[in-house]
C-alpha cells in the first residue's frame, strides 16, 4: 500500500530530510553536472537559510520526507524529489500548490542539460524565456529561464 502523502509547510526539523532529497535528487537528476557545494555546506544552508527564511514546502510520505518546494517571491527557487517518487505524480502537486499560492505568475531555472525537468515544466505551462551559458550559476552550467502567466 502507498503511504498517503501530505504537502505542507516545512519546519525546523524538517531542514536535514529537505537537504537530503535535495542531495539524493540532484546526484539523481543531475550526474553530469557539478555541484558547487559540498554536502555539508548544502546541510548547514537549508538549516540556517532555506527552512527559516524562505518559503518551503515538504511532501511527507509515511514519515519520510519524499519531496521540498522552495518559493522565493515569484520564484520556484527549488524543486527536488526523493528519486523514488520521481514519476508518481508528486511534482505535478507541488507545482499546482505554487501556482495555488502564486496566480500571478512563477518564473524557475533549470540546467539546459535537465530535459525531464524541461518537459516537466512546459507540460505545466511554462514557456522558455532566456537561455544563458551558465556564467551566472556557480555550477557553470547552461541554464534556461522558464516563466508561467495565468
Amino acid at each position: 500500500m502507498v503511504p498517503e502523502v501530505v504537502l505542507r509547510r516545512a519546519g525546523e526539523a524538517d531542514a536535514g530530510p529537505a537537504a537530503e532529497v535535495y542531495l539524493r535528487s540532484y546526484d539523481a537528476a543531475l550526474p553530469t553536472v557539478r555541484r558547487a557545494h559540498t554536502d555539508d555546506e548544502v546541510r548547514g544552508w537549508f538549516r540556517r537559510v532555506v527552512v527559516p527564511s524562505l518559503e518551503t514546502y515538504v511532501a511527507v510520505a509515511g514519515g519520510e520526507t519524499a519531496g521540498v518546494m522552495v518559493l522565493e517571491g515569484a520564484e520556484l527557487a527549488q524543486l527536488y524529489l526523493a528519486p523514488e517518487w520521481r514519476g508518481r505524480g508528486l511534482g505535478d502537486r507541488f507545482v499546482a500548490l505554487a501556482k495555488e499560492l502564486r496566480p500571478e505568475g512563477l518564473r524557475l531555472w533549470t540546467f539546459q542539460v535537465n530535459e525531464r525537468a524541461a518537459r516537466f515544466y512546459e507540460r505545466h505551462g511554462f514557456v522558455a524565456v532566456e537561455r544563458t551559458d551558465g556564467a551566472a550559476n556557480e555550477e557553470r552550467e547552461p541554464d534556461v529561464r522558464y516563466a508561467w502567466r495565468p
